[in-house]
């Protein structure tokens, strides 16, 4: 499906961008929701996220990720710089409760995912943090969002 999604926004297919969010937006506001802690902001968010995908659908490549996890990974990082353009810290914000699915994770796979997503950390700052390498914090954050979508 993500290839073929893929291919009916290149050619401006308004039906497909309407079966993707269908499809993923409630996923992609989670995630700006769990980062920011802001109901409006993670709405504009997701907006945005989408908004991205219907004026660049060739910057998703299927073959890296599946459009879910892409859409989670660009809500992440918007959400992120939106936490740094109005300089607030992971721990000045209304947290969102964590989701249930986190506790079934392995402990350092959970770890680096609450990192990621609760705390805004880059994985090179998961790679500091935990005293790993980089490739090894980014394992544990793919690893984690594979069993998170597969648990959702």
């Amino acid at each position: 499906m993500d290839g073929d999604s893929r291919q009916r926004l290149v050619y401006g297919d308004h039906s497909a961008l309407a079966e993707v969010y269908e499809s993923y937006g409630a996923s992609v506001y989670a995630v700006a929701l769990c980062v920011t802690g802001d109901t409006a902001v993670a709405s504009d968010i997701t907006v945005d996220a989408f908004v991205r995908l219907w004026d660049r659908p060739l910057a998703y490549d299927p073959s890296q990720a599946s459009l879910k996890c892409w859409l989670a990974m660009l809500a992440h990082r918007l959400a992120v710089d939106w936490l740094r353009e109005n300089n607030i810290a992971p721990g000045d914000r209304v947290t969102a409760d964590r989701p249930v699915a986190l506790a079934a994770l392995p402990d350092l796979t959970r770890q680096a995912v609450e990192l990621a997503y609760f705390d805004g950390r880059t994985y090179q700052q998961i790679a500091i943090e935990l005293g790993i390498p980089a490739g090894t914090a980014k394992a544990r954050l793919r690893a984690g969002l594979r069993e998170l979508a597969a648990a959702l």
